[in-house]
């Protein structure tokens, strides 16, 4: 496991390979991107609330790309330090130790991102 030297870069680089992916795929990713647009909306749970779970999964599943483009979203939300490091604390009651280094990622995406 090794931290990403950039959060932006990161989703930027993997951005630009989805749209190509996308391109000539466009029925299956796609329907992916409307799943996600779906599962996303507002409904009993706000999309803020939605990202903190999406984020907690990001964590659980140790993908840095995921754990980039979910802290994104909540910066984009308004979300706080305080409420991602709660939100975080959660993610690593739920997983250990590992979840405790991918918590540590979190936290530099949220840096990177709000220092841009």
């Amino acid at each position: 496991m090794s931290l990403p030297q950039s959060y932006p870069e990161l989703c930027r680089d993997v951005s630009g390979v989805l749209r190509t992916f996308t391109k000539n795929q466009p029925e299956t990713i796609g329907a992916f991107y409307q799943m996600a647009k779906a599962a996303g909306a507002d409904g009993v749970l706000d999309k803020k609330t939605k990202e903190f779970v999406a984020l907690g999964i990001a964590i659980a599943a140790r993908c840095d790309d995921c754990i980039g483009f979910h802290v994104k979203a909540l910066i984009d939300l308004g979300a706080t330090r305080q409420e991602i490091e709660e939100v975080l604390a959660t993610a690593v009651y739920m997983g250990g130790g590992p979840s405790l280094m991918y918590a540590s990622h979190a936290l530099k995406a949220f840096e990177q991102f709000t220092a841009a």
